[in-house]
């Protein structure tokens, strides 16, 4: 291995093979140390546990789910990909947890699944569109799917949207640009959850953050992260599951830190990086500047001005922005080193050596290959007596397990 190390540095290609036995090796170690800490919902099979249930079951149940809303099959299915890509990836958060969000934001008409985005402003390497009111992952899809195309003509393509919906991970996006060989970022302005430092009240939402870099031979750099301390649906998960919540997620209407998942619900959550002391500011600063990429530049709705969460009385108009670089623009041999830098942080001696060093994307791949040899996804038994009255509301099939 330390030869090929050597022949990386020195910008020559590496082997197929080799780059697959690091990628298998440290999805092994993943494997391991994502047990060891609990990141996954699935890693022990006690009475809290569904068995596997079918990647393209879960799939086939969610599309159905918004067909029998009235959702054209297309748009349902783009929705569809996006949930079960949280789930297969380990976010279970942003996955069928948020089905029936999508469902009743169609049930109560607040958003149009069957409309279409369209192009407001074109000039070179951006653009503007109007979601239209239209889901938000057929709206993230058209808008990235542009990007990618403006990058392949002129090195970047910078595309904001306004009038969107939620969209699922943001990484789902900035991957569509990553599996064509160029650097994926995307960012939404979300319902205000977030208390500035030094505040008790909401303004900001959870504003992730994502950027995926192409590395050899399918390797990605995949960053996702939300700018506060945690996504909401993780303390809806900790709700759902009648369990507390780690000190610094969120405090409480007076401004003071809770572990009450109940309390947090109607409290706010916290920055990145917490309290003040701990430099919650510097989330503070990257959550604003999410608003900034997306609100204030797309000219939708912004901060405080967002509809509550889980408010269907009006329409969400988020600002959303995707962004698409092909690093051939610059120095040639991105990807080369991409994988030095990957490997070097992967093969760092661990201060434990029972948690390896991860990269950006590690757990996710390993979740993957569990759920891929499992033979299906694992939910928790109150998610999966959820999705199956849900179906039964719908009349729908509900999922099958393995």
């Amino acid at each position: 291995m330390a030869h090929v190390h050597k022949l990386v540095l020195k910008g020559q290609t590496v082997p197929i093979s080799t780059i697959q036995r690091i990628i298998k090796n440290n999805v092994n170690q993943c494997r391991k140390v994502s047990t060891n800490q609990g990141l996954w919902a699935a890693k022990t099979h006690d009475e809290n546990t569904s068995s596997p249930v079918p990647v393209g079951e879960v799939k086939r149940y969610a599309t159905d789910c918004m067909v029998s809303v009235g959702v054209k099959e297309d748009h349902a299915s783009a929705l569809a990909d996006v949930l079960v890509a949280a789930d297969y990836r380990g976010h279970y958060s942003h996955g069928l947890n948020r089905l029936e969000m999508y469902v009743q934001d169609i049930k109560s008409k607040i958003c149009d699944g069957n409309a279409i985005p369209t192009v407001l402003k074109d000039k070179y390497s951006t653009a503007l569109v109007n979601g239209q009111n239209s889901l938000g992952p057929v709206v993230g899809n058209f808008c990235m799917n542009l990007a990618i195309e403006k990058a392949k003509k002129h090195g970047v393509g910078w595309v904001a949207a306004n009038n969107s919906n939620h969209y699922g991970i943001a990484g789902w996006y900035s991957m569509l640009a990553a599996n064509q060989g160029l650097m994926g970022l995307s960012f939404t302005s979300t319902s205000p959850l977030v208390a500035p430092t030094r505040a008790k009240t909401a303004t900001l939402g959870t504003n992730p953050i994502t950027l995926a870099a192409p590395a050899l031979n399918g390797d990605q750099f995949v960053l996702d992260m939300a700018t506060c301390t945690v996504a909401v649906g993780k303390i809806e998960l900790q709700r759902r599951k009648g369990l507390p919540i780690p000190e610094g997620w969120a405090i409480d209407t007076d401004g003071k830190i809770t572990t009450s998942a109940d309390v947090a619900m109607k409290g706010c959550l916290m920055p990145l990086g917490g309290a003040e002391e701990t430099s919650g500011y510097k989330g503070y600063g990257l959550a604003t500047l999410v608003e900034i990429f997306c609100g204030i530049s797309a000219g939708a709705t912004y901060g405080p001005n967002i509809r509550r969460w889980m408010d269907t009385k009006r329409k969400a108009d988020l600002g959303q922005c995707f962004i698409a670089v092909d690093p051939e623009c610059f120095a040639s041999g991105f990807q080369t080193r991409m994988s030095d830098l990957m490997y070097h942080l992967r093969h760092m001696e661990p201060a434990d050596p029972t948690k390896p060093i991860l990269v950006a994307g590690d757990p996710e791949r390993a979740h993957i290959a569990l759920v891929d040899a499992e033979g299906g996804i694992r939910y928790h038994v109150n998610q999966i007596n959820a999705s199956a009255a849900l179906a039964e509301k719908l009349k729908v099939k509900p999922m099958k397990h393995i």
